[in-house]
C-alpha cells in the first residue's frame, strides 16, 4: 500500500490558537511571570520585586490577561491588609508544560547549530 502525502495550505494562522498566543505574549513579561508562579512566587508584590523593570501596572495587565484565558486563577484572602495570590489552573499547568517543551526544543536546536 502506498501512502500519499497530504499537503495542507494555510494562508492564515488558526484564529483561536493564534489569537490566544498573540494575546498572552503581547506582554513580554508573561513567560517570566509564569516561571515565577511555577516557583511559588505568587503574590504581585513578590513578582515585581523579583523582576527588574517590571512595573505594577504592566504586571497587573499581564496577570489579568492570563486569568482571562484561564491560565492563572486569582485567589483573594479576606485579611487586613488584603492578600492576593495567583496560581496555575489545570489548563495553565498544561500550557506551561508546552512552553517548557518549546524551550527545551530551542535549546536542542542551539546545541546542534
Amino acid at each position: 500500500m502506498v501512502k500519499q502525502a497530504v499537503q495542507v495550505t494555510r494562508k492564515i494562522a488558526p484564529v483561536k490558537t493564534g489569537g490566544l498566543i498573540e494575546s498572552i505574549f503581547r506582554c513580554k513579561w508573561s513567560l517570566t511571570v509564569l516561571d515565577l508562579i511555577v516557583k511559588d512566587v505568587n503574590r504581585p508584590g513578590e513578582i515585581v520585586r523579583n523582576v527588574e523593570g517590571l512595573s505594577t501596572k504592566v504586571l497587573n495587565d499581564c496577570l489579568r490577561t492570563n486569568v482571562k484565558f484561564g491560565i492563572l486563577q486569582k485567589l483573594s484572602f479576606p485579611e487586613v491588609p488584603p492578600r492576593v495570590e495567583y496560581q496555575l489552573t489545570d489548563y495553565g499547568v498544561k500550557f506551561v508544560r508546552i512552553i517548557s517543551d518549546i524551550q527545551k526544543l530551542e535549546e536542542e536546536m542551539e546545541v546542534s547549530c
